[in-house]
This record gives C-alpha cells, structure tokens and sequence, in this order.
C-alpha cells in the first residue's frame, strides 16, 4: 500500500501541475461548465483512449497519458461544481482552485485507500483498457443520472462515479508509467 499511495502521489501532481498552470493562464472559465458538459468532456477523452488503444495509426502524436491526466483534471472540475454550483462567470482564484483540487483529491484518494485495503490491490493485475472501459461505464451511468435529475434509486450518486473515475485514470497511470 506504501508504494500505491507513493506513485498515486506522483500521478497526482503531474494532473495538479498542469491543473495549476491552466488555472494561470486561463483563470477559471470552466466554472461556468454545467455537469453535462464536464461529463462530455470525460467522455471524448475516455472514446480518444479507447480509439488510441484500438488503431494502431495515429493522426495526432499524443499517447494515452494526456487524456487520462485529462480525466483526472475534468472529473475533479466536476466535483467542485458539484460542490460549489455552477457560475455565470468565472469566481475562483488559483490558491482557492487549488485548496478545492486537493480537498477533492485527499477525499478521492482516501476512497481508494478503503477500497484498495478489501479488494486486495487486484487493480495491478488489470489491464489499461480494463480501466478505460470502466470510465467508459462510469460516464454512461453518470449520463444516466444526468437524464433522471439527478436522482436514483438504489445506486450511488454521481460524486461517487467521478472519484472512481479518477482512480481508475490514476492507476492506468501508475501502469503506464511502470512500462
């Protein structure tokens, strides 16, 4: 567990850095983004990994890392806005976008250091498009719930899917990382 909480430590802040450098140039636009759009944008991420994974010709050289640090960044996005609400115009500076990130991060990562403990680290034995269909699924569910209001049934709310979501993308990071 010692080297899991390591390297998801270092996945975390490759996504905070380039979060942060983002926040620099571009402030905080993405407030303004409803739930839907954040969630299309997860998606087109999670598709272009899956379509990486699946062609062997590219036509833009970027790899896989890229879109999961993309999921990462967009799925935390999410659950500030989840947290916070949606604004007409941009409200956060880059030390309160940040103090949110890592709010959401510790909580996120805490979940996987539970989960981890009882499912018994099985995540090192998936493969990287394991964890890209799981995204896949999560975001499908997450639409789901967007169609009904926000409300289920039996299931977990939407907040819950964004964290694996981003556990997910950091472990098919970790993995990427080790090849």
């Amino acid at each position: 567990m010692q080297q899991t909480s390591e390297q998801y430590d270092a996945v975390v802040k490759t996504c905070r850095d380039l979060f942060q450098k983002k926040m620099k140039d571009y402030g905080s636009a993405w407030r303004i983004l409803r739930l839907p759009s954040l969630t299309d944008q997860i998606y087109i991420k999670a598709q272009r990994i899956r379509s990486l994974q699946e062609n062997k010709t590219r036509k833009v050289d970027e790899d896989e890392r890229s879109e999961f640090i993309g999921i990462i960044n967009y799925a935390v996005m999410a659950l500030i806005q989840l947290e916070k609400g949606i604004v007409e115009q941009p409200d956060l500076d880059v030390k309160e976008a940040i103090l949110l990130y890592d709010q959401h991060i510790s909580v996120t990562k805490s979940l996987m250091e539970n989960k981890n403990h009882d499912y018994g680290e099985a995540w090192r034995e998936m493969r990287i498009s394991s964890f890209t269909d799981l995204i896949l699924q999560k975001l499908l569910r997450v639409k789901q719930i967007e169609d009904n209001k926000g409300k289920t049934l039996v299931s977990e709310g939407i907040d819950a899917n964004y964290q694996d979501m981003i556990n997910y993308a950091i472990f098919a990071m970790i993995h990427l990382n080790q090849h």
